[in-house]
Order: C-alpha cells, then sequence, then structure tokens
C-alpha cells in the first residue's frame, strides 16, 4: 500500500465481527465488580475461566499464523479485542499476550519461532519487558543481567519477551537466573519486577530486528485497551448525569456540566482516532512511529485527565470501589505507567518533530 494511503475508520465486516464476538463473550454473566474483586485477590490472578471462554471463541489465536491454526490477522483485529476489554476492564492477560506477546513474535520471528506461539490458542499467556535490558553474546547464546519493571502478568506467563541490544530474547518462564518479584498496581492485576542473573537464551529463541517494534505494538495495544475504557466511561458519566437531579433539574441541563462531558467526549473521540490510526498502520506495514507516539502520549496525558473529570461529575459516587468508575480510572492509570507517562511520550514526538 502507498505511504500516500488513506485510513478508512469506519470498521469493515471482518472487525465488526470480531468486535461483536470479543463483546458477547466478555459481556457474559458474571463479569461484575463482585467477580472482577474475588478474582484478583484469588491465587491466579485473572479470571481463568473468561480466559478459557476467550480461548474457545478463537479471540486468542486471530493473529496467530494460519499454520498454527490462527487466522493470519494482524493489530487492527487484536486491537478490536483489546478495545472490548477496556470497555469491561476485566481481570484479563489480553493486553500483555496479544500485543505484548503475539503480534512482535509474528512480526519479526521466523517460522521456527512462531511455533513457540502455539500454546497461545489455548490459553498461554505471554508477557513482555518494555525496557531493554543488558545482554552479552557467549558463542550462539545470550546472557542476560539486569532488570525489568511492572512487567504485566509475569508470573502466569510461560514466556517474557527481553528486549536486549541483540534482538528480544523470548525467555522461558523457567529459565535459570530468572526471578520474579511482585509489584503493585492500581488495578490489583498481577505485575511483577523481573530480574535475570546469568540467564542465558539459546539464539533460536532471539527475535531479530528493531525491538522498537515490540514498544509500538505495546503502545498500540495500550491505546486501544484505554479507547474502550474511554468510550465505557463516557456512557457511565453521560447516564449519570442524564438522570441525576439537582435543583429539580437533571445535571446534564447545566451549563458548566456540559462543558466538562463534552471536554471528555472530545479526549474519547480523539484516542480512538489515533489509536485506530496506530494500529493501521502496523498492519499495513507503513511506518507507524509518529501514529502510535500520539495515540501513547493521549493514554498518559489526557486519559488519567479525563477520568478525573468524570469523578469529580460523578460527586463522591465516582470513588466508591463498588462504583465501575473506579475501575475505569484505575485501569486508565495503569495504561498512563505502562506507556511511559506523559512526559516520555510527549518527548519522544520532540524528537520525531525535531529530526524531521
Amino acid at each position: 500500500m502507498a505511504e500516500g494511503a488513506r485510513v478508512d475508520f469506519v470498521a469493515d465486516e471482518s472487525q465488526r465481527a470480531i468486535a461483536d464476538l470479543a463483546a458477547q463473550v466478555l459481556r457474559a454473566p458474571g463479569t461484575d465488580d463482585a467477580r472482577t474483586t474475588q478474582v484478583l485477590a484469588g491465587p491466579a490472578g485473572y479470571d481463568e475461566a473468561l480466559w478459557k471462554s476467550m480461548a474457545q471463541a478463537g479471540l486468542l489465536a486471530l493473529a496467530l499464523p494460519e499454520g498454527l491454526g490462527g487466522d493470519g490477522f494482524g493489530a487492527l483485529a487484536v486491537c478490536s479485542v483489546l478495545r472490548e476489554v477496556g470497555r469491561q476492564t476485566l481481570p484479563l492477560p489480553a493486553l500483555a499476550t496479544l500485543a505484548l506477546g503475539v503480534l512482535p513474535t509474528v512480526a519479526l520471528g521466523t517460522p521456527e519461532q512462531h511455533r513457540l506461539l502455539a500454546g497461545v490458542a489455548d490459553g498461554a499467556i505471554l508477557t513482555a519487558a518494555l525496557r531493554g535490558m543488558p545482554a552479552r553474546r557467549e558463542g550462539t547464546t545470550l546472557v542476560l543481567d539486569g532488570a525489568a519493571a511492572d512487567v504485566p502478568f509475569a508470573a502466569q506467563a510461560e514466556r517474557i519477551l527481553v528486549p536486549t541490544e541483540h534482538g528480544i530474547a523470548l525467555v522461558p518462564a523457567n529459565a535459570a537466573g530468572l526471578s520474579l518479584k511482585r509489584t503493585p498496581t492500581s488495578t490489583g492485576a498481577p505485575a511483577c519486577t523481573v530480574r535475570c542473573s546469568g540467564t542465558r537464551v539459546e539464539e533460536a529463541d532471539v527475535l531479530a530486528g528493531d525491538p522498537a517494534v515490540l514498544q509500538r505494538f505495546a503502545a498500540a495495544g495500550a491505546a486501544a485497551v484505554a479507547d474502550g475504557v474511554m468510550a465505557a466511561a463516557v456512557e457511565l458519566t453521560a447516564e449519570h448525569l442524564r438522570t441525576r437531579k439537582q435543583f429539580g433539574k437533571p445535571l446534564a441541563t447545566f451549563q458548566a456540566v456540559a462543558q466538562q462531558i463534552a471536554d471528555v467526549y472530545v479526549v474519547a473521540r480523539t484516542l480512538n482516532l489515533a489509536a485506530t490510526s496506530a494500529a493501521w498502520r502496523l498492519d499495513t506495514g507503513l511506518d507507524a512511529g509518529d501514529d502510535v507516539d500520539v495515540a501513547a502520549y493521549w493514554v498518559g496525558a489526557e486519559v488519567p485527565k479525563a477520568l478525573q473529570t468524570c469523578h469529580h461529575l460523578h460527586g463522591g459516587l465516582g470513588v466508591d470501589i463498588t462504583y465501575p468508575l473506579h475501575r475505569y480510572y484505575s485501569q486508565a492509570k495503569d495504561l498512563a505507567r505502562l506507556v511511559g507517562g506523559a512526559s516520555s511520550r510527549l518527548e519522544a514526538i520532540g524528537v520525531r518533530c525535531s529530526s524531521n
């Protein structure tokens, strides 16, 4: 496709079908706040039953190569699923497995390395450390020494993708010298600091190519989840303002309130466009750097502020931990941290602007 081609922001038939299927699976009975709290407190740390349902529905195999029984789709299909995951803010390793694991492995891996993804269709979990780790070569082996913080679902993953100056190492969960320390998250979803001490990875398990590919897929996936979070938060807040009355009138009829929810809506729509554009460019093989950086900036800078406004418009109800808005805001904070925060994303955009 030519560089000058324009993105069509209208989902095609396959994308709509994927989104509808994901919504059907993820909105199944029992996926409520009480269940989420119970699941996060459990030993697995994620909703195993719902994750299995996603596997059975074929949602985890969308981006797998056809030779592994997958559908051969790319970032747009995965982001359609992640958007629905964001709408429900469910404790699922979907972002970690699909955007941090499957997409970069398919993009950079050889057919032999693709076979390491065979278990994903049945529910195997992958994740990645998004910050680089020192490594050295010893013959045909890559030796890792270092640490990476805030790796989502690291304790549950079968493999952890670790970027190094020599490529991206596909580190097995049982690798010698690999240790994990649980770190806190806003949502309560599991994450760990991953430490490698002389951890050895054979050359056959190292993805060649630019490690920045991993960061781009991760940021695009985070933007898709945030897109779903914002869509759900806008719907929830608009309904509250429509039905809640003050001085005998719905809150939505007050000018100041209407202006604030309009600002939140602008953030949600802009994020949707940025996330879709980033996924589309990754899907088509075009340079997605600018689009990904812009989408990630909105996740890091604008989404948390928009959720704060939603809290304000809800009053005290917004901070009730049994009310969905609390989960949306917590998810927004975790996503902002995953993409590196507002300052780092703004700096990345500045570097791109100054180098053009």
